[in-house]
């Protein structure tokens, strides 16, 4: 979700009349996206559970040291942004400077961004549908398909895209299985916190204002993440509760996603999962509280309570990547390889 103004209508389908054990049901799909990698490598197709053609795009340093493994960041794009649009961040610009490892011998990183495919959403018009990834059917066991009495229940068809996309990578043999990390923007960071918190393999996570993906936006299934079996359809189980993720937010950011944050921050601090909640003004200077004007509402409603003034503002601080924090999320990744976050 990047784009949304003032009271923002047309959702993208009714709620369902049932709320199963992993939220709603799998996002209606329109199509495939194929991006442009600009100066990246082009991967796919590969035919995901819909058998809709799936691809990502992969982008190496321009030099490694010899018999070296690199450190993977795993970027995810925002809604209505392919996996191309990385170029907006400046993930990249650090990519041969920057280590991630304790040898500063050791530059470089490889980044791989997975693309989404069109679907609808449960976001307000004009991101309703389009782009982007299905955070509200929840069933991401790191097992695979789930069979509950009678019915199986398949694996989020995003989930696992990326997991196919990080394991044609690791089996290159290029990649320190140790130190991949994931960042991502907007929907793509409710994605990766999703991601994150159920997926072992992933070292840290640093992204950048993510709505809750667990629910925001009058989400027709909200659910709230534990780490134990669920005793109703209103929790979900997460498979790492040792996820080590740092949110970088708007304290004035659109629909109200600062509160939300921060109540998705407290939902998974009480399910073991450490988040470093850093909330930045309008000059991205660290501060540590919402700005009421923009939003109150922890659910991030549809009609959000922000003022007209605070929701201009926070739609320019949402479609605006911090790049002056790009270095600390970097730092964060290099602080938590896989055996110390564990």
């Amino acid at each position: 979700m990047i784009a949304c103004l003032f009271s923002c209508g047309s959702w993208a389908k009714d709620a369902p009349t049932d709320c199963g054990p992993f939220g709603a049901p799998s996002a209606e799909v329109i199509s495939d996206v194929k991006p442009s990698c600009g100066a990246g490598e082009l991967l796919g197709p590969w035919k995901d559970a819909d058998h809709i053609d799936r691809y990502a795009c992969l982008f190496e340093p321009k030099a490694t040291a010899a018999n070296s493994k690199l450190p993977m960041i795993v970027y995810l794009h925002p809604s209505l942004f392919s996996a191309g649009w990385i170029t907006l961040t400046n993930i990249l610009d650090h990519q041969n400077s920057v280590s991630l490892t304790d040898d500063p011998k050791n530059v470089g990183y490889i980044v791989l961004a997975p693309e989404g495919r069109k679907t609808t959403h449960y976001y307000p018009f004009p991101d309703n549908k389009g782009v982007g990834w299905d955070n509200w059917y929840r069933q991401l066991n790191p097992a695979g398909d789930v069979k509950i009495g009678d019915t199986t229940w398949r694996e989020n068809a995003d989930a696992a895209t990326i997991d196919h996309f990080i394991a044609d990578e690791v089996a290159t043999g290029k990649v320190d299985t140790n130190r991949i990390y994931l960042s991502g923007w907007s929907n793509g960071a409710a994605m990766g916190f999703l991601y994150s918190v159920n997926r072992s393999n992933i070292a840290a996570a640093a992204v950048y204002s993510s709505p809750n993906p667990f629910g925001a936006f009058e989400d027709p299934c909200p659910q709230q993440p534990v780490a134990s079996v669920p005793t109703s359809n209103k929790q979900i189980q997460i498979f790492d509760p040792a996820a080590r993720i740092m949110h970088v937010h708007n304290a004035c950011d659109v629909g109200g996603i600062c509160p939300n944050g921060e109540q998705l921050a407290t939902e998974l601090n009480a399910a073991g999962v450490f988040v470093d909640d850093v909330i930045l003004d309008n000059h991205h200077q660290r501060v540590y509280a919402c700005d009421d004007s923009c939003g109150i509402d922890p659910n991030a409603p549809e009609k959000s309570t922000a003022t007209v003034t605070g929701s201009i503002i926070g739609l320019g601080n949402h479609t605006r990547w911090p790049k002056e924090w790009m270095t600390a999320m970097l730092d964060f990744f290099r602080q938590h390889p896989l055996k110390s976050a564990r």
